[in-house]
């Protein structure tokens, strides 16, 4: 089990590698814009381990509006009861990449980003389950949006959802926050949610975000999470983004 998680991880890792090298430098450049995102993160709960990285690629200045292309791997281990085997527990292991071009558009304090594109799935599932159809390698498309608006100075709100071909795998997530201890930070609730055919996952808990650290940016969460197998636990989730 411990040597299908490594080898999950170090797939999305070396991809995440391979795409990031060459597109960081062949757009740097001698202005001073900043054209990448660089993005990492890692979940945990009772039922789940993943991890996943990538990067948001700008023809012109990422903070500015404009054309986006957003590369994202990820790996991870989680285990589910399966109906069709008798409740039987079943042990799985993903690797996925997406690659969604997209743009940015902002108004006011609402900053929008739109994402259409492929999404490529590999699940290993120990014992085999024919009832589930996130199994074996599938090539989908994804959408995802992401709003960020900023209704004081001192506030955020954040609203993040995709969807893929693929099982119908969805997710979504709602938080609200303000800044905190001299205006490090913003802390606050979230509302999580993630799904495909024949399953759902619920979470609630707070969240931080925007932790300036040198040139990087931090995030956290954690509270409780539950799924349509009536199973509970905390979960724990770390973000680091790095713009260049």
């Amino acid at each position: 089990m411990r040597r299908v998680c490594v080898a999950a991880v170090a797939v999305a890792a070396s991809v995440v590698v391979g795409v990031c090298v060459s597109p960081c430098s062949a757009w740097a450049g001698d202005d001073e814009d900043l054209h990448t995102i660089l993005f990492s993160g890692r979940d945990l709960w009772r039922n789940g381990v993943f991890a996943h990285g990538g990067l948001l690629l700008s023809p012109g200045d990422i903070d500015e509006d404009g054309l986006r292309l957003k590369l994202l791997s990820s790996a991870g281990v989680y285990r589910y009861n399966a109906g069709g085997l008798g409740g039987q527990q079943v042990i799985g292991a993903e690797a996925t990449m997406q690659v969604l071009p997209g743009f940015q558009v902002t108004h006011g304090r609402m900053t929008t980003k739109f994402f259409f594109g492929l999404d490529f799935e590999e699940h290993r599932l120990w014992p085999y389950d024919p009832g589930n159809n996130l199994r074996g390698h599938d090539i989908g498309m994804r959408m995802a949006a992401d709003f960020w608006y900023e209704p004081t100075e001192k506030t955020m709100a954040v609203l993040e959802a995709s969807l893929s071909t693929v099982a119908t795998n969805q997710s979504a997530r709602a938080a609200y926050g303000w800044r905190v201890l001299d205006d490090q930070f913003y802390f606050g609730p979230e509302l999580a949610y993630f799904g495909s055919d024949g399953y759902r996952h619920l979470r609630i808990g707070g969240h931080l975000t925007g932790l300036k650290t040198d040139n990087s940016q931090w995030s956290a969460a954690a509270g409780w999470a539950v799924d349509s197998d009536r199973r509970s636990s905390p979960y724990v989730r770390i973000g680091l983004m790095q713009k260049m």
